[in-house]
């Protein structure tokens, strides 16, 4: 049991590290994908509304398995066909370089579009959500743009957002198990390992308790962080 508990642990840690890298990187480029989705320029907004959709139009775990095989594809298509009309080594060994990442690497990158998207259109609801006066007294109190954004309406937004928000990021949570599908070995993936091992369910029933804890943490956080935003009412 201290075995299997030690296994259990060590997927625990890197579907955590799944979890954290995925908000650091997906908060933030939500927000310009929203200000995208939301740009007058018909362009930029149609490209950004293509993404949306493709990411939540299509299952995550195809998403995964695409990000991770179809460089590697790429690459072998490249060099059957264009490598006797491209001859420099530097060159295939720095396009081996970028389109070669690792198994996690191609699982950050999936999450990290994935629910940049989500989030972004949770954005853009807020955002729009906010009435024009206010960016108009700003303006005649003599806030610039980004003043105006960063200090009245941001906060707003993020009040009005955060219900939403954590219920994405508890989907997070139980979705770092679609990692196992390119044999990254996060905590389900531990877990059907020992399993099948152990010819035993226990493992299976010891990360759904896992599951429950990190989103217990989770729902505890978010619940902290709506009482100190209370103010915004």
């Amino acid at each position: 049991m201290v075995q299997l508990l030690g296994i259990m642990l060590k997927g625990a840690g890197t579907s955590l590290e799944i979890f954290f890298l995925t908000l650091i990187f997906s908060l933030p480029l939500a927000l310009f994908v929203a200000f995208g989705r939301i740009s007058h320029n018909r362009a930029l907004s149609s490209f950004v509304k293509f993404y949306i959709l493709i990411m939540r139009g299509t299952p995550l775990i195809l998403q995964i398995i695409f990000i991770y095989f179809a460089p590697k594809h790429l690459y072998a298509f490249l060099d059957r066909n264009f490598s006797q009309l491209i001859t420099s080594p530097f060159f295939w060994n720095s396009l081996r370089f970028v389109l070669s990442y690792n198994r996690f690497t191609a699982v950050i990158i999936a999450f990290v579009l994935n629910y940049a998207a989500y989030f972004a259109e949770i954005y853009r609801g807020g955002i729009e959500s906010i009435p024009r006066g206010q960016y108009e007294a700003a303006k005649v109190l003599g806030f610039t743009g980004s003043q105006t954004f960063g200090r009245i309406i941001l906060p707003q937004v993020i009040k009005r957002i955060l219900p939403a928000a954590g219920n994405e990021v508890i989907t997070l949570v139980k979705d770092t198990a679609l990692a196992q599908v390119i044999g990254v070995a996060e905590l389900f993936h531990a877990a059907q390992t020992a399993s099948a091992r152990e010819f035993s369910t226990t493992p299976i029933f010891m990360a759904g308790l896992f599951y429950l804890v990190m989103n217990w943490v989770v729902t505890v956080t978010l619940s902290r962080c709506e009482k100190k935003l209370a103010y915004y009412q």
